[in-house]
């Protein structure tokens, strides 16, 4: 290890990764610090079950992961990574068997929501969907660390996706779209209400027409580990099993970045109280499950898809974050986040064998049990489901706070996305990605874009390291 490297990188998520990669790729000596055993954040995949049934812990389908500019710039494929589609990147289902689906055909999408909402979907979506490419670029680099590439378009996106989501629903006129949208939206647990909420289901759904919403193929792990082998043909390190406590405990460089939670940075590096103020959102109750065969979805649809939705309605959807995140409680009928990887990839079973998880919206910090709950949802809308659990592990705001240090009171967005910390975090300025002590960076989901497996927080930190490196 040089005496002196230019960049140590704490955190071997997916940012702390791509930061890394960066910079390595520019000629910079870099060092990767990890306190677990082995890289991956919040893209691991372990056995949580039983012996053969590879489950991913936290992040399991990718929308931003394929479209991720940062990503598409790197050649993850040769270290691994393989992006598997399902049929259908998600279905909706409701309780009379049928379904909304967000297809990679947005006339299929459309036409799912019935013949008084198709037209609107798609005056919504199709003037949008040509320009993607440099819009998602031009929103995933916000605030600006570059001048907007296609300006109208992101003004014209601006003026839709800045009001809240309930807005947006009110071009609708039955209940099938405001339904998928809306748990579009609660993936980043995100109010429904909130500012600037219309965008983050305008970017999921054009996310899915653009290039799907897939799984990596094995697991998340992939992701990282493509990200770390492509490290280390740059000449970079990773060390795991590092535990970093205060900056003295790392080698001597000329820029420190943090892939942690703020309130980390400011303790490891003695930034005082400057965080003080970033707020930690709901958090999730997460089961996985290993099952004797696929889910019996009622709905056809669902069958085929790689992410499912359990709501049913809107106003499901909105009791159940309002429990999670402004009442304090536990939602007794929880709206569900399920990812069923099998049914396209099952190199993660035994033969036969599927494996599956959900999860609902819960308190920052709660410390209850949603099994029940859950599983009175999914069967609903796959009924015999609890006939088919071979085994399940549970993983409630605690034990994820234990599993990801990121994930402070089992927040696993990494800071609540709602009011202005949606878009500026993780504080209000220009340059989010500095902070008072100037060889001190942070680069986690806390960071803009936000929550994702994407890697354009790192990306955007190591654009602002490299500035900084080359002007000194």
């Amino acid at each position: 290890m040089p005496s002196m490297l230019d960049a140590v990188v704490v955190g071997a998520g997916p940012n702390g990764l791509t930061a890394a990669v960066e910079l390595a790729r520019r000629g910079f000596s870099v060092a990767v610090f990890e306190a677990e055993g082995t890289v991956g954040g919040g893209a691991r995949t372990e056995e949580l079950t039983l012996p053969g049934f590879r489950h991913d812990p936290c992040s399991a389908a990718h929308p931003l992961g394929i479209n991720s500019p940062a990503f598409r710039d790197l050649p993850l494929d040769r270290y691994g990574l393989d992006w598997v589609q399902h049929e259908l990147p998600m279905a909706h289902p409701f309780p009379d068997g049928s379904a909304a689906i967000l297809s990679r055909s947005v006339a299929e999408t459309a036409a799912s929501f019935g013949p008084r909402d198709a037209g609107t979907y798609r005056r919504l979506i199709e003037p949008l969907l040509p320009h993607w490419d440099t819009l998602v670029r031009d929103f995933m680099s916000l605030p600006l660390s570059a001048l907007p590439r296609d300006p109208v378009t992101l003004a014209r996106f601006g003026l839709v996706g800045l009001p809240p989501s309930t807005w947006l629903m009110r071009r609708f006129r039955d209940e099938k779209a405001p339904a998928l949208l809306s748990g579009l939206v609660a993936h980043v647990i995100a109010p429904l209400g909130g500012f600037a909420t219309s965008a983050i289901g305008l970017v999921f759904a054009l996310a899915a027409h653009a290039r799907g919403w897939p799984v990596a193929r094995g697991g998340s792990q992939a992701i990282s580990d493509a990200l770390a082998g492509y490290l280390k043909d740059l000449g970079g390190a990773i060390h795991t099993d590092y535990e970093v406590k205060r900056l003295d405990d790392l080698p001597p460089a000329r820029a420190y970045i943090f892939d942690t939670s703020p309130t980390a940075v400011a303790r490891i590096a003695g930034l005082g109280r400057y965080y003080d103020r970033f707020r930690y959102g709901a958090s999730v109750f997460k089961v996985d499950y290993a099952l004797d065969g696929p889910v019996p979805w009622t709905a056809k649809e669902a069958r085929t898809a790689g992410t499912v939705q359990v709501g049913p309605y809107r106003s499901d959807i909105g009791r159940a974050l309002n429990a999670a995140s402004r009442e304090g409680r536990g939602p007794e009928a929880p709206f569900l986040i399920t990812v069923q990887p099998t049914v396209a990839d099952p190199t993660r079973a035994p033969a036969g064998k599927h494996t599956f998880w959900a999860y609902g919206h819960v308190p920052n910090g709660w410390d209850g049990d949603l099994t029940d709950a859950i599983e009175r949802q999914l069967e609903r809308f796959a009924p015999g489901f609890r006939d088919l659990v071979l085994a399940r592990a549970t993983a409630g705001p605690p034990e994820l706070a234990v599993r990801n240090a990121n994930y402070v009171g089992g927040d696993i967005a990494s800071g609540a996305a709602s009011g202005l910390q949606l878009l500026l975090r993780p504080k209000l300025s220009l340059s989010p990605y500095t902070t008072p002590h100037p060889a001190v960076y942070i680069c986690s989901s806390a960071s803009p874009p936000g929550p994702g497996v994407h890697g354009m927080s790192g990306h955007n930190a190591a654009k602002a390291v490299w500035r900084r490196l080359r002007a000194s």
